[in-house]
């Protein structure tokens, strides 16, 4: 496949920490390079000398609801620590995932939209509803960075108990920096491919002595600018910040204020046409087009006129309060408020709209072949989430019986508000409103620079909110010291509210008058229950063996807050909740002296009342669909020795339709987007003369795209793998440089597909960066 690079890209990995003096001089620089990672390892290297092991295993989670150590969890929770980030250049949360089997941006969109942001399927469903930052839902579809990322958790299965509403096989955790009385300075600065420039600092500064409160301040900040590899003039633009601040870390009564800024400037990708990939055929008689070349993967079908701007802000305060050594109150506030304005002018076809009988196009002359951009997509978006989060963790006995609970209550308002645009060529009683349309484009030589489409509102605006009450209680009961039963229950009361207006005729028609708006409000709520129970079987101290069961629900809206009344839609206000129930049978064992984790697991996930047609009267829906994932998954994670660190999972999926349609391109009632196996891995030894080596690969198997009756598109993915390595070499205490090269074998192949098969992501191209590190 041609190479492109996904718009997610790796910056550089190690980097001990910046002077203070250095710092200053990052941030004149606006710095361009490789932060995160950086980062990370700049506090850590500030720690972490040459004698330290890797840091690649987490004992446990930084979920307080989570009531026992990671070995003694009945559920497969994934850790990606801040090391491996860091080693690796990843900058988002997209690019961290890599470290996990099967979860990825496989999906592109749907018609002529474009996935924006992390997009991410997991186990068979879409998970990118189900992103929370510390224990708290984050909106809005934007590509997230790691800057100020301590670790990112992934927890697969039953997770209804632990977040509420969410999707049915997991939810991503990402934990952040928080101040610590260690005084501290990191950095990086990075340049690579594409013109690839990032840069970042971590500062962290005590601001009490020994014997004081315990107060402390900490600043992570970003900058980064640089093109997608392989892709023409798609690019990345970002910057963020994150001042935090702790007092009472030497008391009973600690207090945490935390801000996030981000701001993104980015020119998004619609993707590549799929002629002359692997299953592409002529749907329409014209069976040049079977035969016809690939076009080249760098190519860009948008316009100069796209855009997709971010703008993101976070207030968190937490207070915590010791009442004896075995209780902790906590209490949580968040406001967040990310608004996403976004243009691309995409393609919805590459053969029925492939254009041969205008513009003096012949089929015997394919470079005269042209392809209609799609009237633009437009996202004119802002979600807003507003909560308040108590709990108290305890541990105390009852009898011969030893407990770790943990319970709490979250009142949480989350709203999303959408305005919407005129469509090209609309229309009003003979006035042009947002008028204009895009050229074609040549097909293997297309020109971005045209104009010609005017934005204008049309007043079909949106909103929608939910409003949730919850109360939950998690508790890790010891039977003796070969038995443990651990559970949860939750019950939530939601309350979602959804107004629209719509046009009465299509705006994109050119012969009718655009109409009148039509407004309508919808209304669901309900309560919802939701529970886990797993039991634990210790033969040693460093090992479990478990069994474990858990539901989740989502209820009409939960992922986007949009209501509907038609039948075929999973969001009718008149139809329950679609529930997930999971299964998993596993063992987990610390080995190497505790600093090697290695797990297994066996799982199984049924999702009901899914919305399915009637055969004989297509008017009519039903929720008694079905469908099914299972499989085996495999870990790894620590240090084999002082000098050697390894991470690696494998993971299994088995998925069908077990009642209703089927849902492939092909006819199949496999899940789509959906690897069958996949793979990841990385590693690194450390030299005795400063210089680690590392690498890692990374499979993912063939996977089918949905179906939307679209003809002689490829229905499916081939599998691929790829290969990245790295290098780093200290050349002070204070300084190491590190060179990053991803995709080493220059690997041709498809990161992602849409519905149609009309378009996909060609995977990122060799590319290479070099970043210095500095730790003070």
């Amino acid at each position: 496949m041609a190479h492109i690079r996904s718009r997610k890209h790796a910056v550089a990995r190690t980097a001990p920490p910046l002077s203070s003096a250095a710092a200053a001089a990052l941030v004149a620089f606006a710095l361009p390079a490789a932060a995160q990672t950086t980062t990370a390892n700049t506090l850590q290297e500030v720690r972490v000398q040459d004698s330290a092991a890797p840091d690649y295993k987490a004992d446990n989670s930084a979920n307080t609801k989570f009531t026992a150590p990671l070995v003694d969890t009945p559920q497969t929770i994934s850790v990606i620590k801040e090391q491996v980030l860091r080693e690796q250049g990843a900058t988002t949360l997209t690019e961290a995932l890599r470290n996990t089997p099967g979860a990825s941006t496989f999906f592109l969109g749907e018609n002529g939209n474009t996935s924006t942001g992390d997009a991410i399927y997991m186990r068979g469903f879409d998970s990118s509803s189900s992103i929370f930052v510390d224990g708290i839902r984050d909106l809005g579809s934007v590509s997230r960075d790691t800057f100020n990322i301590e670790q990112v958790e992934i927890v697969k299965g039953p997770a209804g108990t632990d977040v509420g509403r969410t999707s049915p096989t997991g939810y991503i955790n990402m934990i952040t920096k928080k101040p610590t009385l260690e005084d501290s300075f990191s950095g990086s600065v990075g340049f690579g491919s594409a013109d690839f420039k990032r840069g970042s600092i971590d500062w962290n500064k005590s601001l009490s002595g020994e014997n004081g409160i315990g107060a402390a301040f900490r600043l992570n900040a970003v900058v980064e600018d640089s093109d997608v590899a392989g892709r023409d003039d798609v690019k990345n633009k970002r910057s963020a910040f994150a001042p935090s601040i702790a007092l009472g870390l030497n008391s009973p009564t600690r207090l945490y204020f935390d801000y996030v800024h981000v701001d993104q400037d980015n020119v998004p990708d619609g993707g590549v046409p799929t002629i002359g990939l692997p299953g592409y055929r002529a749907p329409d008689g014209r069976s040049y087009l079977s035969s016809a070349a690939r076009v080249n993967s760098s190519n860009f079908y948008g316009t100069t006129s796209d855009f997709d701007k971010v703008k993101s802000d976070m207030f968190t305060a937490r207070v915590e309060h010791d009442l004896t050594p075995d209780v902790t109150l906590r209490n949580t506030t968040r406001y967040g408020k990310t608004s996403q304005d976004y243009m691309l002018s995409a393609f919805m076809g590459n053969t029925a709209n492939l254009n041969t009988t205008t513009g003096g196009a012949t089929p015997g002359n394919p470079a005269s072949w042209t392809i209609a951009r799609s009237l633009p997509t437009n996202k004119d978006q802002v979600n807003k989430i507003f909560t308040n989060q108590t709990n108290v963790s305890a541990k105390f006995d009852t009898g011969s019986l030893s407990h770790s609970l943990n319970a709490g209550i979250e009142l949480t308002h989350e709203e999303q508000d959408s305005n919407g645009y005129f469509g090209a060529n609309a229309t009003a009683n003979g006035t042009a409103v947002g008028n204009g349309s895009w050229p074609a484009a040549n097909l293997y030589n297309p020109n971005p620079n045209v104009s010609g489409y005017r934005r204008i509102r049309n007043g079909a605006d949106s909103k929608g909110s939910t409003d949730t009450a919850a109360l939950y209680v998690f508790d890790t009961i010891k039977l003796n010291e070969k038995w443990q039963l651990t559970g949860g229950l939750r019950f939530d009361h939601y309350s979602t509210d959804y107004q629209a207006a719509t046009r009465s005729t299509a705006a994109s028609n050119p012969t009718l008058p655009v109409g009148t708006l039509v407004s309508s409000s919808l209304h669901t709520g309900d309560n919802l229950v939701t529970g886990k129970l797993g039991v634990v079987y210790k033969p040693a101290e460093n090992g479990s063996i478990y069994a474990a069961y858990g539901t989740a629900a989502q209820p009409p809206g939960g992922a986007n807050f949009s209501l509907s009344t038609s039948a075929n839609s999973a969001a009718n206000v008149n139809y329950e909740p679609q529930k997930a129930k999971t299964a998993e049978v596993g063992t987990k064992w610390d080995l190497i002296d505790k600093k090697l984790a290695v797990t297994a697991a066996l799982y199984r996930t049924e999702v009901t009342n899914e919305v399915v047609q009637d055969p004989t009267n297509t008017a009519v829906y039903y929720q008694t669909g079905k469908k099914r994932v299972q499989g085996i998954e495999l870990g790894l994670s620590g240090a084999i020795t002082p000098n050697w660190g390894a991470s690696a999972g494998f993971t299994t999926m088995n998925t069908r339709v077990a009642s209703g349609p089927t849902v492939l391109a092909d006819g199949g009632t496999a899940l789509a987007y959906t690897p069958k196996n996949a793979f990841t891995s990385w590693t690194t030894y450390r030299l005795p003369f400063g210089l680690t080596i590392g690498a890692g690969a990374r499979f993912n198997g063939k996977l089918l795209r949905g179906s939307d009756g679209a003809v002689g598109t490829p229905a499916s993915v081939d599998s691929y793998w790829v290969v990245d390595a790295m290098a780093s070499y200290r050349i002070s205490k204070n300084v190491d440089l590190q060179f990053n090269v991803y995709n080493v074998f220059d690997k041709e192949y498809v990161a992602a597909i849409n519905k149609s098969g009309y378009r996909y992501t060609p995977g990122a191209p060799r590319t290479a960066r070099i970043t210095a590190n500095f730790t003070f």
